[in-house]
C-alpha cells in the first residue's frame, strides 16, 4: 500500500512512519520539509497522488479552544478535499479518549475534527487513544521553571506511542470501519507520579508540584473522563516498562 502520514514527524507520527515502512508499505510524509502545508493546503494534491490511505496524526501545541479548532478544522478539511481529488479510499484519524465529554480547550479542536471526518465523503476510521507515555517528558519540558515542575492534577491510562502507531497502521490496512474501540494503556497513572518517575529515570533533580487546573477542562483531567471504559482495548507496555526501555 501507499500510505500518507499527516503529522509524520511528531511524537506518534514518527512511529507510524516506522511501522508502515517495516511492514513494506510505501510512505509519504506530509510535512513542510516535504513541501506540504497542512494548514494552508499547499502541496497536498501532488503528495497524495496514488495514495491508498491517509493516517492523520497531526497535532498542535495549544490550550486555546479557538486555536485548536482553527488548526484541526483547516487540516482536516484540506486533507479530505485533497483525498477526494486524488481518489484516496480511506482516511484514518487519531483522536483522544473522552473528548466528547470534555469538549474544552485543546479537545474542542479534536471534537471538531471528528465531526468533519464523519460528515465527509471519504470512507473513514476514527481511533481514540489515551495520552502517550511520552506525555510525561513533554509536560516536564514545557512546565519546568528552574528546579520546579508544575504538573496538572490528572488521572490517565497512558499508552506507548509505538502501540498507537501499530494500531493505526492495522486500521489503515483494512477497509474503513468508522469509530473503532478506544485504545488505552494497561493501567491508570497519576500524571504527577509519571513526571516524578521520568525525572528520576533521566537523573533530573527538582520538585514536582501537582496543581488542579480550574474549570471543566481541569475537572475532566481529574475525574476519570479521559480514562477508557472497561470494554476498551488495552496496550501491553506499562509506563514503568517504557521507562526501562528508554534507559536501555
Amino acid at each position: 500500500m501507499k500510505i500518507a502520514v499527516a503529522g509524520g514527524t511528531g511524537t506518534v507520527g514518527t512511529h507510524v512512519v516506522d511501522v508502515a515502512r517495516e511492514r513494506g508499505h510505501e510512505v509519504v510524509v506530509l510535512s513542510r520539509s516535504a513541501g506540504v502545508d497542512l494548514v494552508g493546503g499547499t502541496g497536498l494534491s501532488d503528495a497524495l497522488a496514488g495514495v491508498d490511505a491517509v493516517v492523520d496524526v497531526a497535532s498542535t501545541q495549544t490550550v486555546s479552544a479557538k486555536e485548536s479548532t482553527a488548526f484541526f478544522s483547516a487540516v482536516t478539511r484540506n486533507l479530505l478535499a485533497a483525498e477526494i481529488e486524488a481518489g484516496v479510499g480511506h482516511h484514518v484519524a487519531l483522536s483522544i479518549v473522552g473528548i466528547d465529554k470534555a469538549p474544552h480547550s485543546y479537545y474542542a479542536g479534536k471534537v471538531e475534527q471528528e465531526n468533519i471526518v464523519r460528515s465527509g465523503s471519504v470512507p473513514w476510521t476514527i481511533l481514540r487513544a489515551t495520552q502517550f507515555h511520552e506525555f510525561a517528558a513533554q509536560i516536564r519540558a514545557r512546565a519546568s521553571f528552574g528546579p520546579v515542575s508544575i504538573v496538572p492534577k490528572m488521572v490517565s491510562q497512558p499508552i506507548a506511542a509505538r502501540e498507537v502507531a501499530e494500531r493505526s497502521i492495522d486500521l489503515a490496512e483494512q477497509p474503513a470501519t468508522g469509530r473503532v474501540a478506544d485504545l488505552g494503556g494497561p493501567r491508570e497513572e497519576r500524571m504527577a507520579d509519571m513526571v516524578r518517575r521520568y525525572a528520576r529515570a533521566v537523573g533530573a533533580r527538582g520538585v514536582v508540584l501537582e496543581v488542579p487546573v480550574p474549570g471543566a477542562y481541569g475537572r475532566a483531567m481529574r475525574d476519570g473522563t479521559l480514562v477508557p471504559a472497561p470494554d476498551a482495548d488495552r496496550g501491553r507496555q506499562s509506563f514503568e516498562e517504557w521507562l526501562d526501555a528508554q534507559s536501555r
